[in-house]
């Protein structure tokens, strides 16, 4: 008869709840029980739009993990933890200030709960005590900032803080590095990312949360304020397409991994894809139907010193899908021990070649110009 195995730690009055599922239902429970593999991955807001998929594909990557998240959303990890034959773990952020037990055994947090805004600060911080490599897939240009902050700590405990290790980081990293390498000399980047195809509940929730009063570019190094009237069209394949400038992570990251000194930002969202009105009465997220429908795009502009211009265009599946595939591939390589002190970017860590190892994602160039028709 299947046996169903329980261990409880109490966390600042909160319970922290370890379960397993029945063992006669999950087989490969037993196996990662018993496993000689002392690594471990925590999937922490697993019960997401975003986490289920990412845990869906740590499942198949054959990856030792447990699921987590916050209390009030026990019935939805359960449930999740019994298809996937994981453990799964209940705790708020704020809880691992007080008591880190919940990663006593873990090697690697993967941090899919948002607004980012709120929740990587503590995770972050637990990480670096605890000796846990921080991985996530934020948006958001503040859990860079803060990835910034916390470099020489992270170092110090020889700890990886790994934001954006899927999603538009991970796309737009690989894309401008390889761009990057067509010049000599790369001293000005313009990068846009095409959204279509609608968004989750929780990204728009965090993208509301985020919204930056300040547009940013990088000039000479240094971020600075534009005006966020300056549009500009990039060809992401089909014809110019009008995009407006906005402040992304990338011109933090990309700036690590190039060390390009100007770098701007743009997006062009297909009419219909940003949500109005109430974010609660959002459906979870995009159905499988409306993600394969709907593939991202992005283009890029690099500028050497002498004026030769390349243009270079990405082509993916959705970015919901390309996220979950590349987080849970992200994890796999960290857990194997690809993993480095400190703030690191997935293409500084993993290559320039990185989006081009998720899904069906290629990379297009087209020929080099002598001298730039954008005035910079």
């Amino acid at each position: 008869m299947a046996r169903l195995a329980r261990g409880y730690t109490t966390i600042r009055g909160t319970m922290l709840r370890a379960c397993w599922i029945p063992t006669a239902t999950a087989s490969n429970s037993l196996i990662r029980a018993g496993s000689t593999d002392m690594t471990k991955l925590m999937i922490y807001g697993a019960a997401g739009y975003t986490g289920r998929m990412v845990s869906s594909h740590a499942e198949a990557l054959g990856l030792n993990f447990v699921i987590a998240g916050r209390p009030q959303n026990e019935v939805r990890l359960a449930a999740l933890a019994g298809e996937l034959g994981v453990q799964y773990r209940l705790f708020t952020v704020d809880d691992l200030a007080a008591d880190r037990s919940a990663l006593d055994d873990i090697t690697v947090l993967l941090n899919c709960a948002g607004p980012f805004l709120r929740t990587a600060e503590p995770l972050m911080r637990a990480c670096i005590a605890a000796g846990v490599h921080y991985l996530d897939i934020a948006a958001e240009l503040d859990s860079y900032r803060l990835a910034e902050t916390l470099d020489d700590d992270a170092k110090a405990a020889s700890v990886m803080l790994l934001p954006g290790s899927g999603g538009s980081v991970a796309m737009l990293g690989s894309l401008a590095s390889h761009a990057a390498k067509r010049v000599d000399t790369p001293v000005m980047l313009s990068i846009a990312l095409h959204v279509a195809g609608g968004f989750s509940r929780g990204s728009a929730v965090s993208a509301s949360a985020n919204l930056s009063p300040e547009t940013l570019h990088r000039i000479d190094g240094s971020l600075i304020g534009r005006s966020p009237d300056e549009v500009r069209d990039f060809d992401f394949g089909s014809g110019p397409a009008t995009s407006f400038p906005v402040t992304l992570p990338d011109l933090v990251t990309i700036w690590r991994a190039t060390n390009i000194p100007n770098i701007e930002t743009f997006l062009h969202v297909t009419d219909g894809a940003f949500p109005d009105g109430d974010l609660a009465a959002m459906p979870d997220g995009p159905t499988r139907e409306q993600r394969d429908a709907n593939r991202f795009h992005a283009a890029v502009e690099v500028t050497g010193a002498d004026g030769t211009m390349v243009r270079s265009v990405l082509d993916t599946v959705n970015g919901y899908t390309f996220t979950a595939i590349a987080a849970a591939e992200a994890a796999r390589r960290v857990l194997r021990g690809e993993a480095r002190g400190g703030f690191q970017t997935p293409v500084g860590l993993f290559g320039h070649g990185f989006a081009e190892t998720i899904a069906d994602t290629t990379i297009i160039d087209s020929e080099a110009k002598e001298k730039s028709d954008h005035g910079h």
